[in-house]
């Protein structure tokens, strides 16, 4: 068998499984046109894909709580660690030293009294990070259990979203 003709089925494949691929995209886009759905049925193999039409009219303020908690504690975490490594990088790299020394340029004194790290020392600043990651922990839990309340009562009154599933067929 050349190389040539076994690529050949493959790519026979690729182009059969994209033209199904398509055809599944039309009917989903436009799930009331009979012609996409007849069209997708017969590149799948006869069988129409499964469609529920949905409306979303309700979301629990408890589980948006719950979860948007556990997503800003971990944001919090994530900024708590940026920070510090940054800080770590930044005084590896004698940034401090460095600053120290033009402050003392600029004020023309020999004295080394000066001291960047006695106004921005790394624990003043992880202490601010962690009081700013502490403080969007609870803003970010209260806006996201508050915009599920207030979606409910958009959806109580306008009906909700709707949204259309469809089930692929493996």
């Amino acid at each position: 068998m050349t190389e040539e003709q076994q690529k050949t089925p493959l790519k026979e494949r690729i182009s059969t499984a994209i033209s199904s691929a398509a055809d599944q995209m039309r009917a989903n886009a436009d799930p009331h046109s009979q012609k996409a759905q007849d069209k997708a049925a017969a590149s799948s193999g006869g069988r129409r894909p499964r469609r529920a039409k949905l409306t979303l009219t309700r979301i629990d303020p408890w589980s948006v709580m719950k979860t948007s908690f556990l997503l800003s504690v971990a944001l919090g975490v994530v900024t708590v660690v940026a920070v510090a490594v940054v800080w770590g990088v930044l005084g590896a790299a004698g940034v401090w030293s460095s600053i120290n020394q033009m402050v003392l340029d600029v004020i023309g004194e020999n004295s080394s009294d000066f001291a960047i790290e006695d106004y921005l020392g790394t624990s003043r600043v992880l202490g601010f990070t962690m009081l700013v990651a502490v403080i969007d922990v609870v803003l970010i839990t209260a806006i996201a259990t508050l915009s599920a309340f207030l979606y409910n009562m958009a959806a109580a009154l306008l009906g909700g979203v709707e949204l259309t599933l469809s089930e692929e067929e493996k």
